[in-house]
């Protein structure tokens, strides 16, 4: 009978991770990919047609909002205002005092839009919705 040396060798009866990991982290990504993230948003409606009509502005009974590119960033009627609160304000103050007037918002074309998202965030938050925004054609 033939006898084989017995080697002392330990069998590895241990599981295998590295590939479970990698698909893991395959998974973990197509998830994030995947998705529905709540995305914030300021919904603007825009004209779907493009440029065939420009209205004039003749109306007298309007407030106009200025976002200029430089500090102070707003002005109402023509006058600057250093603080945002203060804007705010006096911006409250004169729809109060005049609800049928139109906002007219003038944008400087240099000007951060940080701005005048926070100025229509502002509008928003106040159901101000009788607004005009000035676009070079």
């Amino acid at each position: 009978m033939i006898h084989l040396p017995q080697a002392e060798q330990e069998l590895d009866v241990g599981v295998d991770m590295t590939a479970l990991i990698d698909i893991i982290f395959i998974m973990l990504v197509f998830f994030m990919l995947t998705a529905n993230v709540r995305l914030q948003a300021l919904p603007v409606d825009v004209p779907t047609h493009g440029g065939e009509s420009t209205q004039t502005i003749t109306r007298t009974d309007s407030i106009s909002i200025n976002v200029m590119t430089d500090s102070p960033y707003w002005a109402l009627d023509g006058e600057r205002l250093h603080d945002f609160k203060v804007f705010e304000q006096q911006l409250l103050e004169r729809v109060k005092s005049n609800p049928s007037a139109t906002l007219i918002v003038a944008a400087d074309k240099q000007a951060d839009v940080q701005h005048l998202m926070r100025l229509l965030a502002l509008l928003q938050a106040q159901s101000i919705s009788q607004t005009q925004i000035l676009m070079e054609p």
